[in-house]
């Protein structure tokens, strides 16, 4: 049995290609192993995912947010290992080759991913050919849900926000307050998490003029510092995969629009392309 998995800070989209071809799915939460050791990913994975699995899991493909080095990598492939001890072949890879693989499969194009964070790449067709460097939570993120909704918090905080939309927010949250916000940024696990929950109040009131210009200001930005790195950005067709991209998605082509870029393909979550495409690698591994 293959095990494919999508793994964003929030939540992890689980397949399963059996014997006969057959798919399944599972969700769990998310893993981040800048948040989390291998002991606590896999007592997750035995308590929420093994009870699922019907078979026994001979390969493991996991893209998941934070999967960026040998040694992120090697913290989930450890706790994979440990849950699945019959797996031959273990393959972590980041969250962005799993988009771009899900949204362009062998075609060349640019990758990005809009959700809890933020990242986005160009791919050739086959790897990742050039990253745009994201700096994560604290120092960057730009136009996710994350940085949506911290932009948002902190300008509550300071009285930034105008009357209408400051009570609304106030009725909406009324246990915010600076030092709730505080102990959920600095000393609370998984800050990005708790910051995006806010983006979705952006969502529901993107009519109010503030609002609206509070994301297209962030997904401008994210054009500004993640794509024009590409030298051949307004070549290519850019493609997204992401909640706040999927669901954000007219002011996201706007903003592509307004600086003369194209955006193509724009997915909630990548686990469809990437149970496509692995299943033709598979076809095409077996000769079918």
């Amino acid at each position: 049995m293959i095990l494919i998995a999508d793994s964003g800070s929030t939540k992890t989209d689980w397949r399963t290609i059996d014997t006969q071809g057959q798919v399944g799915q599972a969700k769990t939460i998310g893993f981040n192993p800048y948040y989390q050791d291998s002991t606590a990913i896999a007592a997750e994975l035995q308590t929420s995912l093994l009870p699922t699995i019907q078979e026994t899991v001979t390969d493991v493909f996991y893209y998941g947010t934070g999967c960026n080095s040998e040694q992120s990598c090697g913290i989930v492939e450890q706790a994979i290992r440990a849950v699945f001890p019959d797996a031959q072949n273990v393959q972590v890879n980041s969250d962005l080759l799993g988009a771009a693989r899900a949204l362009c499969h062998h075609n060349a194009g640019i990758a990005c991913i809009l959700g809890t964070g933020s990242n986005a790449c160009l791919y050739d067709g086959h790897a990742i050919a050039q990253l745009s460097g994201s700096l994560a939570f604290w120092l960057g993120d730009e136009g996710s849900g994350g940085y949506l909704g911290k932009t948002l918090v902190v300008r509550f905080l300071h009285d930034q926000l105008p009357p209408e939309l400051a009570e609304k927010f106030r009725k909406r949250y009324p246990k915010v307050d600076r030092l709730t916000v505080l102990d959920h940024a600095y000393k609370q696990p998984f800050p990005n998490r708790y910051f995006a929950s806010f983006s979705k109040f952006l969502f529901d009131n993107r009519s109010h003029p503030v609002a609206y210009q509070l994301v297209y200001d962030a997904f401008s930005l994210f054009f500004d510092i993640y794509i024009r790195k590409f030298s051949n950005a307004d070549q290519l067709p850019i493609h997204f995969v992401g909640s706040v991209a999927f669901y954000y998605s007219d002011i996201l082509r706007q903003v592509a629009n307004d600086k003369g870029l194209t955006v193509r393909h724009i997915l909630e979550t990548p686990i469809a392309g990437l149970t496509l495409y692995h299943q033709d690698a598979e076809s095409l591994s077996s000769g079918k």
